[in-house]
């Protein structure tokens, strides 16, 4: 292995760090659930491995204790991980040189939170082949660890709220924002949002606060940067 190899290894766990601390207690989280609803050890464990998607997981699973027919439990992951072909795409031009297979396994392993460290990485031009596999890899055997963990300990568990591993998802979000908002313009964007979501929530709008939080920033966000863009051009062109 060259150094330069070592370098993107090793550069690829320090991104993936606050990841992994997100993941492996939400692992843990599902692994209980999905024990204490019915699931055996092994389809738990084969879901993290397979479906790698926290979310689609846990709605997974409520669905199979509800007795809901397998097509609609499988339509229903699918569209709730449909933003990953959102994610794969806006990622595709920055893998041009990438073999079949390395793009195969990169994108299988994308999700929210990998997907922002690539996509600030990858802008910055800054991001290797190896470490952004590598970024992938880590964080997926994470989740499946976590899982592994919580079906280890899910039998002498019968609720987990007390360990507050529900929390760790958000924390790790947070954690995420810190590191990516290293301008003025993403600070006041995610503060903003964070406004919008709290004021539609406590107006009764429980369900679709985030979304539209998300929805309304991210458009006032690309419209500043690209009048900011415009400006600076016109400026250097003078």
């Amino acid at each position: 292995m060259s150094k330069r190899q070592a370098d993107s290894l090793k550069a690829g766990f320090l991104q993936s760090t606050p990841i992994i601390l997100g993941y492996i207690p939400v692992g843990i989280a599902f692994g209980v659930l999905s024990l204490n609803s019915g699931i055996s050890s092994l389809n738990t464990l084969l879901m993290s491995v397979m479906v790698l998607g926290a979310a689609s997981q846990l709605i997974a699973i409520q669905l199979l204790v509800l007795g809901i027919s397998p097509i609609v439990i499988i339509a229903t992951v699918f569209v709730v991980n449909l933003r990953h072909m959102l994610f794969s795409s806006a990622i595709g031009p920055h893998l041009k040189g990438w073999s079949w297979y390395e793009i195969a396994f990169f994108s299988y392993g994308i999700t929210d939170e990998s997907f922002a460290i690539h996509a600030r990485k990858f802008e910055e031009k800054s991001l290797e082949k190896t470490e952004a596999i590598t970024i992938n890899a880590i964080t997926h055997g994470a989740w499946i660890l976590g899982t592994y963990l919580g079906i280890v300990i899910g039998p002498s568990l019968q609720k987990i709220n007390f360990l507050a591993l529900d929390y760790a998802l958000v924390a790790m979000f947070i954690a995420l924002l810190v590191i990516l908002a290293r301008t003025w313009l993403s600070v006041f964007i995610a503060l903003l949002a964070g406004v919008i979501a709290t004021l539609t929530l406590l107006k009764g709008i429980n369900h679709w606060n985030i979304i539209l939080a998300t929805v309304i920033c991210s458009t006032l966000g690309l419209i500043i940067e690209l009048w900011n863009k415009k400006k600076s051009s016109r400026s250097f062109s003078e």
